[in-house]
């Protein structure tokens, strides 16, 4: 459970992070105006993810309202191996345009890159390439200043000292990579607390909770953890359980059904959360535009909020958690 006054003030003084385009930077067209029913794909960065079924939801309302039709696809797992078999089918199938999370920010260039040479309209959803040149647009949180926020309320719940452990899902992921950059680089100016050695997990939560309860074993002094996505949450929050150990503070990042859940109990004590929501809506939005040759916000970035026991009843939170089906 949060307690104390100094952290109330952290997350209500940071709930929101707003980038340079926030929600949903252009208006909704209206259906009417769409000059055919385009056909279009949403693929996830991987299935079944609350936050990736959340955008879908969004992905889905938005199509609906203009009259577009929506096919949602995703690997089984986060793997760049995976998913490009999954682009390729998509980019044989040939829709007008494709929203897409790509699993690796290298390895996925090629095949996306000839997605867009076969005329598919491409947008980045979430997480993006090292080469965005070909993209009509890049959605998504700014993750650098979520991983900042995370590592500031990781310090205030821990009294600015100790050790701490940062769980990380692979290397060459754009959107985890700026979260673990902003948290490391907010917590140089907390000189009492040692980050240890960054541990990945490769998006398992098996493996997420086998990276806690070793951790634990090895470093009994071990009082705060920083999980950059569900399935870390996820994991630490299930070795905390098995470990028992009820004094390490932990921060997530996401707001699945799960996490919320274990906030509830007092397992973790604050969520970083994103809107996928928005996302999926604003991918429609801006795909759409550029398959009616109109321009494009290149650049959108939605909200975050510091989800608390206190304030996660509040209205303007709710939109924050993730769904595990649409309309839950």
């Amino acid at each position: 459970m949060l307690q104390g006054k100094k952290l109330l003030a952290t997350a209500a003084a940071a709930a929101m992070i707003f980038g340079a385009c926030s929600g949903s930077a252009t208006p909704s067209p209206s259906a009417g105006a769409a000059a055919k029913a385009y056909n279009l794909t949403l693929i996830q960065g991987v299935k079944g993810d609350p936050f990736y079924v959340t955008m879908a939801c969004g992905a889905q309302a938005e199509a609906t309202k203009q009259g577009a039709n929506l096919t949602v696809t995703g690997g089984d797992k986060w793997d760049a191996t995976v998913q490009t078999p999954v682009v390729n089918s998509v980019t044989a199938a040939k829709p007008d345009g494709v929203m897409v999370a790509p699993n690796d920010s290298k390895a996925l260039l090629a095949p996306l890159k000839a997605m867009n040479d076969a005329g598919i309209k491409v947008s980045f959803v979430d997480t993006g390439l090292e080469d965005l040149s070909f993209a009509q647009t890049f959605i998504t949180s700014d993750n650098e200043q979520g991983g900042t926020l995370g590592a500031k309320t990781l310090a205030t719940l821990i009294g600015d000292k100790g050790l701490v452990l940062m769980i990380n899902v692979d290397p060459g992921i754009s959107t985890t990579d700026a979260r673990a950059k902003g948290f490391l680089a907010e917590m140089k100016n907390h000189p009492n607390i040692k980050v240890l050695d960054v541990q990945y997990s490769h998006d398992d939560p098996t493996v997420a909770t086998s990276i806690t309860t070793s951790t634990l074993a090895a470093h009994s002094d071990l009082v705060g953890i920083f999980a950059t996505n569900v399935q870390n949450a996820e994991g630490a929050a299930t070795g905390l359980k098995q470990s028992g150990i009820t004094t390490v503070k932990v921060i997530g990042f996401d707001a699945g059904p799960k996490q919320v859940e274990d906030l509830k109990s007092g397992i973790v004590q604050g969520l970083i959360a994103q809107d996928p929501y928005t996302i999926g809506v604003d991918g429609v939005q801006q795909t759409i535009l550029a398959l009616k040759g109109q321009a494009t916000t290149k650049s959108i970035r939605t909200e975050l909020a510091a989800i608390t026991k206190d304030n996660m009843n509040d209205a303007a939170i709710q939109k924050f958690m993730y769904k595990s089906a649409c309309g839950s």
